[in-house]
């Protein structure tokens, strides 16, 4: 009957000698990580002495020999740095996504898990991880969900834990939210507050140049999203034809670090589309056609210096704007979800979508 082999990372019997110089020697096999045993021994003044020593030769002996290795007794935080060099290796998502990625795990998990060794990392704890974040927000929840899962389930390809702890948690229960659809009054309201904005006598700064007004116009007849919008070309439009037609090709995209810059793809790559627009969006068009230079890849929307503008920054001017006029929760999206609601009702969800 064979003997049960020692596992990879262990260790046999330590035995001792004792030489004629009252120097002990102990020695052991250790199994390495090419499944070869090999022999290690250390010395010492006396047994225990000489035993601590091994072990401390031992316990060095089992650490990642090559960078980037990961076991069980691995930081998570060392597994998070090594998943984002990992995200920049294979270089398979947006900047905009890593970024997001990024700020996810060092906001949000990295205060959490830290401090623990991937061995720590139990289903219950991420548990009650995501239970504690849902009760702040769901969506926050969600999020830290997903980058913890991503990272967890590169070190299960590492062989560091033998299955993802995410997996085995509560599944998050999405909040009911109703949709906003803003109504046909709604929408005048908020092109009043737009065009009323700053327009009176005596203030500081430069007068608004209009555009904020017109992206609305093609926001709500393209059911684009605010960064398709903010990324058209004047080579993406085409009014010479009833109705008007708007290419959606790309996105701006804003690295952290870097300026912002138009990605040549939307959101997914499949979402390029062309979409035929209604009048008030044409005419809309037609005002920023006569504003911008001729050369086709000029963006129809842009600085005065002719560089892309930032959606966050027209989220919160919007935001500006319509809170001081007494209008609320209403941001970009909001203009996608109203076409979407609108076609829905009127034609069915297959055109909607």
């Amino acid at each position: 009957m064979s003997s049960t082999r020692t596992p990879i990372g262990t260790f046999g019997t330590i035995s001792f000698r004792t030489g004629a110089n009252g120097i002990v020697r102990a020695r052991t096999r250790y199994r390495d990580e090419d499944g070869a045993l090999r022999q290690v021994q250390a010395s010492g003044r006396s047994r225990k002495a000489a035993e601590q020593r091994l072990k401390v030769l031992l316990t060095e002996r089992s650490r990642p020999a090559v960078a980037g290795e990961l076991t069980p007794d691995t930081p998570f935080a060392d597994l998070a740095e090594l998943w984002l060099d990992d995200l920049d290796l294979e270089g398979r998502i947006a900047v905009k996504t890593r970024d997001l990625y990024e700020w996810n795990m060092r906001k949000l998990v990295l205060p959490a898990f830290g401090q623990l060794r991937l061995k720590e990392v139990t289903v219950s704890r991420v548990d009650r991880f995501l239970k504690t974040c849902a009760k702040t927000s769901y969506s926050r929840a969600k999020q830290a969900k997903n980058v913890l899962s991503l990272a967890l389930g590169l070190a299960v390809r590492y062989d560091a834990i033998p299955r993802n702890p995410v997996s085995g948690a509560a599944r998050l229960r999405k909040p009911v939210s109703e949709i906003l659809a803003l109504t046909v009054p709604q929408i005048q309201a908020i092109r009043s507050a737009v065009s009323r904005w700053r327009t009176a006598e005596g203030l500081p700064g430069p007068r608004p140049d209009g555009q904020l007004g017109i992206i609305i116009e093609v926001m709500l007849g393209t059911s684009a999203r605010i960064g398709e919008v903010l990324a058209i070309r004047r080579c993406d439009v085409d009014v010479t034809v009833v109705p008007a037609t708007v290419k959606i090709t790309g996105t701006i995209v804003c690295p952290k670090g870097r300026p912002a810059f138009r990605q040549d793809h939307p959101k997914t790559a499949k979402s390029r589309r062309t979409v035929a627009v209604p009048s008030y969006t044409a005419a809309g068009i037609r005002q920023r056609l006569a504003a911008v230079p001729a050369d086709g890849d000029t963006l129809l929307f842009c600085s005065r210096n002719g560089t892309p503008l930032i959606p966050n920054n027209i989220r919160r001017r919007l935001r500006t704007i319509l809170e001081a006029a007494g209008i609320h929760g209403v941001t970009p999206h909001a203009f996608r979800r109203t076409v979407a609601t609108v076609l829905d009702r009127a034609s069915g969800l297959e055109l909607a979508a």
